[in-house]
């Protein structure tokens, strides 16, 4: 049902989890474990596959929280358990609540998850190209030293997402890159097609994360496209025409 990031398992006091898509009840095009409450599946079954999630983390389905996800470096400190009807528009989550599970979701975009086991503070963001481009991993950790971590302290771990080998991007994507630094270059490589260009995401955050100055990283170095069995992809469903798409959920949890 969900995988873990060996630098965040040996870490005490904590619960956390990349959710697969396996270990829940919709059906169809969203099987099985379906997390997103924006999807067009079925509410119940999007209810119950998240029930079951909060108790893999071992807390209450209403302390098992996310937030209106916005593709920004936008933050919110939770400091109590909200509803999906005032659930706050940002991308990115920080507590030092126990058993208030915080988490984000994804379908290719990059999940992080952030702890400093000193200060018992977390938090989790969801980073995909423009929110890893306009700050959301760095407002993340300044949110966090807000409550009292210590950036070096950090570990962060990033979960499955889309990598470069299937993430093609157009020229407009490169030169938008390629104007806020030219050594941005090195996060692309030449596509098939001409005009084109292969995208490495992963890379991208990876290398903020670390700029930022945490006191480790780890990249569970999977790919939500490729792995059809495991994992949602948005990319995967608009190269097949699908109507939607499934999402994971990726969340952690402080123990009281």
């Amino acid at each position: 049902m969900m995988l873990q990031a060996p630098s965040l398992g040996r870490i005490e006091g904590i619960r956390h989890g990349f959710f697969t898509r396996d270990g829940g009840v919709s059906e169809g095009i969203y099987a099985s474990l379906n997390g997103g409450v924006g999807s067009k599946d079925d509410a119940q079954s999007v209810s119950e596959n998240r029930a079951r999630m909060a108790r893999a983390l071992d807390v209450a389905p209403d302390r098992f929280i996310g937030c209106y996800q916005i593709h920004s470096p936008e933050v919110v400190t939770a400091d109590r358990p909200w509803t999906h009807a005032d659930r706050p528009k940002a991308d990115a989550i920080v507590t030092k609540v126990a058993d208030l599970a915080i988490g984000v979701s994804t379908a290719d975009c990059g999940p992080l998850l952030f702890v400093d086991d000193r200060a018992r503070v977390i938090g989790a963001a969801h980073a995909g190209w423009r929110g890893a481009f306009t700050g959301v991993i760095e407002a993340t950790l300044t949110a966090m030293e807000k409550l009292g971590a210590d950036r070096s302290q950090i570990t962060v771990a990033l979960g499955p997402l889309i990598r470069q080998q299937n993430y093609e991007v157009g020229q407009s994507f490169v030169d938008e890159f390629l104007r806020s630094d030219e050594s941005h270059a090195r996060f692309f490589k030449p596509a098939s097609r001409d005009g084109h260009a292969m995208f490495d995401l992963p890379a991208f955050v990876a290398e903020r994360v670390r700029q930022a100055g945490v006191g480790a990283f780890e990249d569970l170095q999977l790919c939500t496209y490729a792995d059809e069995q495991r994992f949602y992809s948005y990319r995967r469903s608009v190269h097949r025409a699908e109507p939607d798409y499934g999402r994971h959920i990726n969340a952690i949890v402080l123990k009281g």
